[in-house]
């Protein structure tokens, strides 16, 4: 498959799905100098194509046979549509117009199950399929995005030199790599996700300490996430909460955020990290109480109600004589969460790796997540320098460097999290990944007696020291036998 030996002249490039991010990925790709189509049922986006694409090669249409007519051969073709049955009827739709040797993309969230299942049924049809999860939101589409592309080989060296050239880059280097076989790229685009759950739930945390702890004004939490996004916090997510901070609505004259209800939606990508983390046996509690809060915050009745019946137990300002030693900690143990959260979506996709069979390269990942993804951040060079130094770490918490930033930012963080909890304040993604670290530090955790337990009501044995893969049943009572 190479495009300069194409059968005919026309399009290099078709977009399926002209929404916000559809449109502008493919003015992006325009803007490299690609000809490209773009389709959608609804004309009212595929007049915004037209009228934005005026001034670059591109062509927009409203029937499919006509788009896919445009296009070169062998045809290249995203669909950057909502995930579930409506990629199963795009794929159903488009699929007798298509000839063997086709490339088609999915470039949306979907789960990658599905992923698995359309490339099968895809490949025996003749056509060239992968999944690829594309992250940076409308902006990144535009000015340069996250991918992450899995599947079939073929079809990405084909793709490479277009998605190269729209790519984020860092250092002058694409933020695109080939990722792994079969679903690989969607899987990996799922774990992005639920870090950037972590995440968000960390720096709400933050927030809830300074405004109800420390009962900072809006003004000046928007000057500690500018100091922070300044340091070694920097991040994509920290600036952009920066600026959140500073937005009035046009016409008024106080802060937007405060109009804002307390409930906090999602569309399924961290619950799906973090059910297949159980499926995997791969503890990523932050993401886990990330996912949770959120379902949490949806019950806005509910914690009302407990909120006036627990009067009395209100959450109190902090009390504290130095303020900014208290925002000091928070720093560290904001870094020192930051740090565990990208360490246990690393370990979920070394798992993921052996037993799905994807070949995953974790130094590559986190280079093309340095830039133009939502959990970009300067972090992400250390975990690149790591797995580069060590493709075969077991775990990030393991490496030299982490371990030293670790030890330095631990202080902080379980200041930070008594603090908290002494106040009322309450921060469980915080609290949680404490937890995590400690135990995962811990070389002689409780779980023996968890071990007594199973045995003694379900007789389901368990090891003993010194005996490896020797399981032994006890008979826990048996006076009480008798």
């Amino acid at each position: 498959m190479n495009p300069e030996q194409s059968s005919n002249t026309g399009n290099v490039f078709g977009m399926i799905g002209l929404g916000t991010m559809g449109r502008s990925l493919l003015l992006n790709i325009a803007d490299s100098g690609f000809p490209v189509a773009g389709y959608d049922r609804n004309a009212e986006q595929v007049d915004f194509l037209a009228r934005e694409g005026e001034a670059f090669p591109v062509q927009a249409f409203a029937s499919l046979p006509e788009f896919v007519s445009s296009l070169k051969t062998p045809r290249a073709i995203m669909m950057l549509v909502p995930a579930g049955p409506i990629v199963d009827n795009v794929i159903a739709e488009i699929l007798p117009l298509l000839e063997k040797g086709d490339i088609l993309i999915d470039g949306g969230n979907s789960h990658f199950s599905d992923t698995t299942r359309r490339d099968a049924a895809l490949k025996e049809e003749g056509l060239h399929f992968f999944g690829m999860g594309i992250s940076g939101g409308e902006e990144g589409a535009r000015r340069g995005p996250s991918m992450m592309p899995g599947g079939d080989t073929e079809a990405y060296q084909v793709m490479k030199p277009i998605l190269e050239a729209v790519a984020a880059k860092v250092n002058g280097e694409p933020c695109v790599t080939y990722i792994g076989p079969g679903a690989a790229g969607h899987f990996v685009k799922m774990v992005h996700n639920g870090i950037e759950y972590g995440m968000m739930q960390l720096i709400a945390e933050s927030y809830e300490i300074m405004r109800k702890g420390l009962q900072l004004k809006n003004e000046e939490i928007h000057q500690v996430f500018a100091r922070w996004n300044n340091g070694r916090l920097q991040s994509y997510l920290l600036e952009i909460t920066r600026d959140i901070f500073t937005y009035k609505a046009p016409g008024t004259e106080h802060f937007h955020i405060d109009d804002l209800l307390d409930i906090a939606r999602s569309k399924g990508t961290g619950k799906w990290t973090a059910q297949v983390a159980m499926e995997l046996e791969i503890p990523v509690p932050t993401i886990d109480i990330a996912v949770a809060m959120r379902d949490l915050s949806k019950y806005k009745k509910v914690r009302v109600e407990a909120d006036e019946r627990y009067a009395a137990d209100h959450p109190n300002a902090i009390k504290t004589g130095n303020r900014e030693e208290l925002l000091t900690q928070l720093e560290q143990a904001f870094y020192f969460s930051m740090i565990a959260t990208y360490a246990q979506g690393m370990h979920l996709l070394a798992k993921a790796s052996v037993d799905y069979g994807y070949e995953l390269q974790l130094d590559q990942i986190a280079k093309i997540w340095r830039g133009g993804c939502i959990i970009r951040a300067a972090f992400l060079e250390d975990i690149y320098t790591a797995y580069q130094q060590n493709p075969k770490l077991a775990h990030l918490l393991l490496d030299p460097q982490v371990l030293a930033l670790m030890n330095e930012t631990a202080p902080g963080m379980r200041a930070v999290v008594a603090t908290a909890a002494l106040s009322g304040v309450a921060t469980p993604a915080f609290a949680t990944t404490l937890g995590y670290f400690d135990n995962f530090r811990n070389g002689t955790m409780p779980s023996n007696l968890i071990q007594a337990q199973r045995d003694f009501f379900g007789a389901h044995t368990y090891e003993v020291i010194g005996k490896e893969g020797i399981f032994v049943h006890t008979d826990w009572l048996p006076d009480a036998l008798d």
